[in-house]
Formats: structure tokens, sequence, C-alpha cells
């Protein structure tokens, strides 16, 4: 059986060295004992001088420095190797797949089926929506457009996993916290303020006229949670975050988006399953031109809608000052 190595014994190899790095543990207090394979330097000697004991870091950090600059440069060359290597491989693959695209002018391509015939033709007697890009992005293709807001929703959750302050971190001072409000708050602009006052009502507004009525005319639960979170940024930078968090916070985001996918999921379950045409769901499609009409789409709108707005803002919140 081999000897299990001892504490010090250990913090001379080039693993313990190598961790410390990956850690980011570069700054070490007086009571460490810090040890290099050709170099054992403790700090801790309480008979050292001041000048001794500056000195003596000096060493341990130029020390450090170097080991670390080496590690630096040869995870820079690893990364540039696998790099051009996951390029080369990924070229390879598109090409390889270019290779099978029916050639131009192919009566058989894609853009030549019966597919956008379909939609053109039975759309608005399949799926009741009157906007021929709705029904076809609501129905036809629901699956996908599920999958879509899903990705906005795990881009977002990423971007809060990544940017987010630890609130359980003190700052420094009181004073740092100021210098951080008085750097991303606004300040009292009238102009500004009063601009929004009048415009944020309006934009709101016409963001839920957009999707509400992108069955009906073009529009929908994209275009219109962009507007919708547009407002919401503007009144962000009129009146600051203490302002705009006493109705919109991290928790009101999840909970927002958490329905609204789960709403989205429930109602198209049955098309999930069903799949094709000709397969009844037994929900009405209501007069075509009609706000109540075209079955779910008028729903799943709603849906995208507030997921697409929570993100807008919620992406801008998060890159502008890291807290949330």
């Amino acid at each position: 059986m081999s000897r299990r190595k001892t504490d010090e014994e250990y913090s001379k190899t080039r693993a313990y060295k190598f961790f410390r790095w990956l850690k980011g543990q570069t700054d070490y207090t007086p009571d460490e004992t810090v040890m290099d394979m050709d170099l054992m330097i403790p700090i801790s000697d309480a008979t050292d001088t001041v000048e001794r004991m500056k000195d003596r870091q000096l060493n341990i950090d130029s020390v450090y420095d170097e080991n670390s600059n080496k590690m630096l440069r040869f995870f820079a060359v690893l990364y540039r190797v696998v790099a051009v290597m996951f390029c080369i491989v990924l070229a390879a693959l598109l090409v390889y797949n270019v290779s099978y695209l029916p050639p131009v002018g192919d009566p058989d391509r894609p853009t030549s089926n019966e597919v956008p015939a379909r939609y053109i033709e039975k759309g608005i007697e399949e799926t009741g929506a009157v906007n021929i890009v709705t029904g076809m992005i609501l129905d036809y293709r629901a699956f996908d457009t599920f999958g879509e807001s899903n990705v906005l929703f795990v881009a977002t959750i990423t971007v809060l996993v990544l940017l987010r302050l630890n609130k359980k971190n003190e700052r420094n001072s009181e004073s740092d916290d100021a210098a951080d409000d008085h750097i991303y708050e606004p300040g009292d602009d009238l102009i500004l303020q009063t601009v929004a006052k009048f415009l944020v009502p309006i934009i709101m507004v016409f963001g839920i006229y957009v999707i509400l009525n992108g069955h009906l005319s073009p529009g929908g639960g994209f275009s219109g949670g962009a507007i919708i979170g547009a407002g919401l940024i503007l009144y962000l930078n009129a009146f600051g975050f203490e302002k705009t968090e006493r109705f919109f916070t991290e928790k009101t985001y999840k909970w927002i988006s958490f329905f609204a996918l789960t709403t989205y999921c429930l109602c198209k379950a049955y098309s999930f399953f069903c799949g094709a045409n000709h397969l009844d769901s037994h929900i009405p499609l209501g007069t075509p031109g009609a706000i109540l009409s075209s079955g779910l789409i008028l729903i799943l709108n709603i849906c995208v809608g507030l997921v697409v707005a929570c993100t807008m803002y919620t992406f801008y919140v998060m890159f502008r000052k890291g807290d949330f």
C-alpha cells in the first residue's frame, strides 16, 4: 500500500499549486506557509520585521506569478488548438450536409413542395387565423415556437447565474454602495421622467394591442413582447431600480415565465401527441377576423409575449448593473 502524503508533502506538488491557481487563490494571508518545489519560505515568523515581510511577500508573489504565467500560456495554446480542431470538424460536417441539398431549380426542393401552398390555401380554414404567419408559427409549428420560448428562458436564467451579485456578500463600505448607485441609477431628470410618464402607458397599451391582434393582423407575441419590454426599459431608465422593483423583481420574472411556458405546453400538448392534420382537437376556431377566434392562438400569443417582454427587461437589467 502506498503511504498517504502529508499536508506538507502535498503542498509541494504541482497539483496543489494548480488547484490553488484554478480557484483564484493567489493572495495568501500572513499565517500561511507557502511552499514551492525549489523554494520554501515561511511568512508567519513573528520576529520578522516589516521590511523583511514585504521582501518575502514580493519573492513569493514573483514565484507564483511565474508559475501562473506558465500555466496560462499552456492553457492559451491548448485553447487555440482545441478551437481550431472544433472549427475544422464543424466545417466538415456542414460541408458534408450541404452536399445533400437539392440543386438550384430542382422542382422537388422544399420551397416548391406542398407545405407553403398548404399554409396559404388552408391556413384560415384549419387555424382560424387571418394572419397566416401567426397561424403557421402558433399552430402548424407550435412545437418549434415552444422550443424558442424555452431557449429565451434558459438564456435568461444563465445570464442571471453568471452576472448576478451575491446579495450575502457585504459591501466594503456604505460610500462604495452610494458610489455604485450614483453611477447606475438615474438622476432626477425632469424631462426624461415627464416624457416617460406620457410614453410608457402608450407603449404598454400598444404592445398589448399587438399581442392580442396577432392572429388578425401583423404582430403577435414576439413583436408585442418586444414593445412591452422596451416600455419597461424606458421606465427603468427614467425612475430607477427602486421604483421599478416595486412591481417587477427576479421572482416576478421567474413566476411569469414559469406560468407562461407551462400554459403554452398544456394548451398545445394535444398537438404534440396528435401532430398531423385531420385529427380533430375539438377546440372551436370561431369566426375568422373576430378577436375571440383562431382557437388557442390568442392564449399562446399572450404566453409568448410575456416571456419575450420579461426576457428583454431581464437582459437589460443584468448587463446594466449586474444585480436584479
